[in-house]
């Protein structure tokens, strides 16, 4: 009996502390406090689209071409802290980097498809245009859907950088687990900002067939950079990039030796330096 108490405590804990310690989201007055002690002003904001909200941050001056960066699945804006606290890359852009819908502030836990995170993300884009290109960063599920807000927003976007994208539905392993999880109770265990991944890592199957036809209508310049030892998307999604943006004025690759999913942290320097050469 006693054991079934304790069992009963600790799952309790895990339900109501956990996903507050997993939400990884880092909250607007620590963030720019954090950015002050660099040097840097960082504006926060939230917009209202369709009753949801997205929030995103800004530094940089509004004169100067637009990166928006993009993050995976879980993940918040500050996964790209470092580039927006980067001196060289702040003399030649404004940045700014978003919540994905259901994560960070951007109504945690909503989790969406692509299409409609796309139908959220891209009145953002009328409120940055400045008459200066605009360039858009994704890692991992946020390169599927950097593909989708260039396709929903044509002449608008001038370059797509995807890193470590998943952007080949053939290229996805079958997973039994994710939608037992998604049709049990259970689901309701799983902490913070898992909880949402897991769901719309699941609608990426069906998501990404949607987004099959969609590639042949990106014009833009289109860098795709992967890791070749990437265990959680294939590196294969990198060959199949340079064959599906048929219609793209350019494509270019980088191959990072060695590396895994997580580039956009343990290979800072070349994509700083893509980035600087867009």
């Amino acid at each position: 009996m006693k054991f079934f108490v304790l069992l009963s405590l600790v799952l309790a804990c895990w339900i109501i502390v956990a996903p507050s310690c997993m939400r990884l989201r880092i909250t607007d007055s620590k963030a720019i406090q954090e950015f002050r002690e660099v040097g840097v002003g960082l504006t926060t904001n939230t917009i209202k689209v369709n009753n949801k909200h997205l929030h995103y941050v800004v530094v940089g001056s509004d004169t100067l071409p637009t990166i928006v960066f993009v993050h995976g699945s879980p993940g918040s804006w500050d996964a790209f802290k470092e580039y927006l606290k980067d001196k060289n890359l702040l003399e030649k852009y404004r940045m700014v980097a978003i919540d994905r819908p259901g994560f960070g502030y951007s109504d945690f836990g909503d989790a969406l498809h692509l299409q409609a995170q796309s139908l959220l993300i891209s009145p953002l884009f009328h409120i940055l245009k400045n008459n200066k290109p605009i360039y858009l960063v994704g890692h991992s599920l946020g390169g599927p859907l950097i593909v989708q807000l260039a396709a929903d927003n044509p002449n608008t976007i001038s370059a797509l950088v995807i890193l470590a994208g998943a952007i080949d539905l053939s290229l996805e392993k079958p997973e039994k687990w994710r939608p037992l999880l998604m049709n049990n109770p259970l689901k309701f265990l799983v902490p913070g900002a898992l909880r949402p991944a897991n769901e719309e890592l699941w609608y990426l199957k069906q998501d990404l067939k949607q987004l099959n036809p969609v590639f042949s209508k990106i014009v833009c310049h289109v860098f795709i950079l992967h890791g070749d030892k990437d265990p959680l998307v294939d590196y294969g999604n990198l060959a199949f990039g340079v064959k599906a943006f048929s219609h793209a004025v350019k494509i270019d690759t980088l191959t990072f030796s060695g590396a895994n999913h997580f580039i956009p942290w343990t290979r800072f320097d070349g994509i700083k330096q893509v980035l600087l050469n867009l």
